[in-house]
């Protein structure tokens, strides 16, 4: 059985879009912590704006060495779409039932999430989401889709590492324990 685990870059008041703010943090530290999550995934999950965007982008990026570049566009990409009928980048589009499709994606693969703010939210109401790894940035930007902004239900989480580099930037993995603990009612 394999899992799902959701990368992201995040503010420090939460804000996960458009993160050119990381740029002036990135450091070999912050580069091997995503080279481990792309080592122990199978295959990446997507949405279909984050897998246009990085479509565009990774086949030639320029800003990366070869060894990334060839890793991003070799690993196995799945896309949760209804809109892309075609795609590229070995990438492949989920079919049906898209909570049907990752889960017997995950039942066979560690599948990877970057970006993908509504897929997110999707896996995490499906209680799809067994794990996440967040890289925390010191930097309040105030306006932006937040990570968790559509929470309905408190969830648990376990920490299961933590660094935190001379930058400022907390690197943070948690595992999901409840993704389904109902908040209380005290009226």
């Amino acid at each position: 059985m394999g899992k799902v685990t959701v990368t992201e870059f995040v503010s420090a008041d939460g804000v996960m879009e458009n993160p050119a703010w990381t740029f002036p943090y990135w450091n070999d530290t912050i580069a091997a912590f995503k080279d481990g999550e792309l080592n122990e995934a199978d295959a990446l999950l997507l949405g279909r704006t984050t897998y246009q965007e990085f479509a565009a982008v990774w086949p030639d990026h320029p800003g990366e060495d070869d060894a990334s570049k060839a890793q991003m566009n070799d690993i196995p990409k799945h896309v949760a779409t209804t809109t892309l009928t075609e795609l590229e980048w070995n990438a492949t589009r989920i079919e049906g039932d898209v909570a049907e499709g990752i889960r017997a994606l995950k039942a066979e693969k560690n599948l990877l999430v970057m970006g993908s703010g509504s897929l997110v939210e999707f896996l995490r109401s499906q209680g799809l989401v067994d794990e996440y790894r967040l890289a925390v940035y010191p930097v309040l930007v105030g306006s932006g889709r937040r990570l968790f902004d559509s929470v309905e239900a408190q969830a648990t989480l376990d920490l299961r590492d933590c660094k935190v580099l001379d930058n400022g930037v907390l690197l943070l993995v948690y595992s999901v324990v409840s993704d389904t603990v109902a908040v209380p009612d005290f009226d």
